[in-house]
């Protein structure tokens, strides 16, 4: 189950908005982490480690920059919750283990609702409403539960 306050984004959120290219030379996640959404004022305001970002249509478009979804989840997101999400950004957060929530009518959610991830329930805690989401394929939510790519493929090699 994942909690958190609704961090809301529109659509089209591209990976420059999320960590701008002027910060990718700095020399570790951790440090561009702090700079993530540096422009949106909710985000900055309000963020706080397992919180939801809410948005609309193309989450994550733009360049393939693997420090997109890396920096949120340094940043500590419980999750994102998009009607769609770019593929390049999709494929680095599941590869980070970070959740990815497809849900059509992220627009119904209002800034800093109170967001309850459980199954295949999205429930709006402050309104009361339930969203149905799309269930992630079993192969990767089984790389998400495990915490990323790295971390499956270890476990599955422990397994063999």
């Amino acid at each position: 189950m994942i909690q958190g306050k609704a961090i809301k984004f529109g659509h089209n959120i591209d990976t420059d908005q999320i960590i701008g290219a002027r910060h990718l030379s700095l020399p570790a996640i951790a440090d561009m982490a702090p700079l993530a959404f540096e422009h949106h004022g909710n985000f900055t305001t309000h963020f706080a480690p397992g919180d939801i970002l809410v948005a609309g249509e193309n989450f994550g478009c733009g360049s393939s920059r693997e420090q997109a979804p890396a920096v949120l989840k340094q940043r500590g997101a419980g999750a994102i919750v998009a009607c769609s999400f770019a593929r390049i950004f999709f494929r680095n957060a599941v590869n980070l283990g970070l959740p990815l929530i497809i849900c059509s009518q992220t627009d119904e959610i209002g800034e800093l609702d109170c967001l309850e991830i459980d199954g295949g329930c999205l429930h709006d805690m402050t309104t009361g409403r339930r969203y149905t989401i799309e269930p992630l394929p079993p192969f990767i939510a089984g790389i998400v539960d495990s915490g990323g790519i790295i971390p499956h493929l270890r476990g599955k090699k422990a397994q063999a």
